[in-house]
Parts: structure tokens; sequence; C-alpha cells
């Protein structure tokens, strides 16, 4: 019987050398805010549509359906205008925003040392109930999103800097709905 030595490489690729990286430091939240203004304002300027993200996922959604259920898709007048018929619904600007924002975001997360599986909550919460709450308030902004026409990215960013008073609107209560629900959650970080 003859045993197998493990394999050597020279390669230079270290895949711990990227995941195992020290923490840097966030970018100042003013120079960010700079950063984001340029990033909108070059969307606006070559693409003639802003940021968003929620309208990407709907449509990666209606894609995934079309494929699964093509016959719901043209039975659903609100899914019909995304897939209906020979329409494609990932033929959209904002499925390669959503893409591009999900790649950079694993990117920068790499790159300075925050990619790491980590729950966050307060010290009196149990995992579960940190993942429970986080999940059903995913779930009500994203819905609140489509029945806004936006997420806030693309209702706070993109219709405000575009001076939208609707849009406007709906950042003062995603505010004030965010600071009358805190007072009922806070234990969850205390």
């Amino acid at each position: 019987m003859t045993s197998i030595s493990p394999v050597k490489t020279n390669s230079k690729f270290n895949l711990r050398k990227i995941l195992v990286r020290p923490e840097k430091p966030y970018v100042h939240p003013y120079a960010g805010g700079v950063m984001l203004g340029i990033v909108l304002f070059l969307a606006f300027l070559i693409t003639r549509n802003g940021l968003g993200a929620s309208g990407g996922m709907n449509r990666l959604v209606a894609g995934v359906e079309d494929a699964l259920v093509p016959g719901h898709i043209d039975r659903t007048p609100y899914l019909l205008k995304l897939a209906g018929g020979s329409l494609n619904p990932l033929d959209d600007w904002s499925v390669p925003v959503l893409l591009g924002a999900l790649v950079g975001g694993a990117a920068a997360g790499l790159l300075n040392g925050r990619t790491k599986i980590e729950i966050n909550k307060g010290p009196q919460v149990s995992n579960r109930t940190r993942l429970i709450t986080a999940f059903i308030g995913g779930a009500l902004f994203a819905y609140g999103a489509r029945m806004a026409r936006g997420c806030t990215s693309g209702q706070a960013l993109s219709g405000g800097a575009a001076l939208s008073a609707g849009s406007w609107a709906l950042m003062m209560c995603i505010f004030a709905g965010a600071y009358g629900l805190a007072y009922f959650v806070r234990k969850l970080w205390n």
C-alpha cells in the first residue's frame, strides 16, 4: 500500500492572508458623505438613473419566479410588467447596481479586515431573539420599500438629491418611525 503525501505548491495565493487581516478604521463620515455624493452624481450623469437596490432585488426575485412558475407571472399584473411574456426581468439598470453593491461591499469587507461571522446584540439578548427580530425588521422594511416605490438609497439619496417632496417626506417618516420604535426594542441592545 502506498501513501499519498500532501501536494506542496509555491503559489503566492494565500486565502488565509486575505481573510485574516487587521481591521482598518472606517472612513470619516464627512469624507464618506462627499464620496457618496460624487458616486450619486456620476450615477445620474452616466446612467440617467440614481442609486437604489430594492428594484434590483425585486427583479432578481421575479427572475427566479419566472423560471419556476412562469404562469403566475403572466397572471399577476404587477409581475407582468417586470417579467411577463418575453420580458427579461434582469434587463434593468437596477440589477447591476444591486450586484455591484453586493460585490463592492464584500470586497471592501475583505480588504479592510471586516469579514467575519458575528451577531451584534445586547448582552441580555439571545442569538435566536436577535436573529428573529432582525428578520422581522428586514421583512417589514423590504415590504415598506416596495410600497414606497424605493428603498432608502433610491428614495432618500436619489429622490432627495432630485428634491422630490415625496422622498423627503418618506425619509422623515422613516426617521420618525425608527425613533418611535427604538423605545420598544431598546432592550435588544442594553
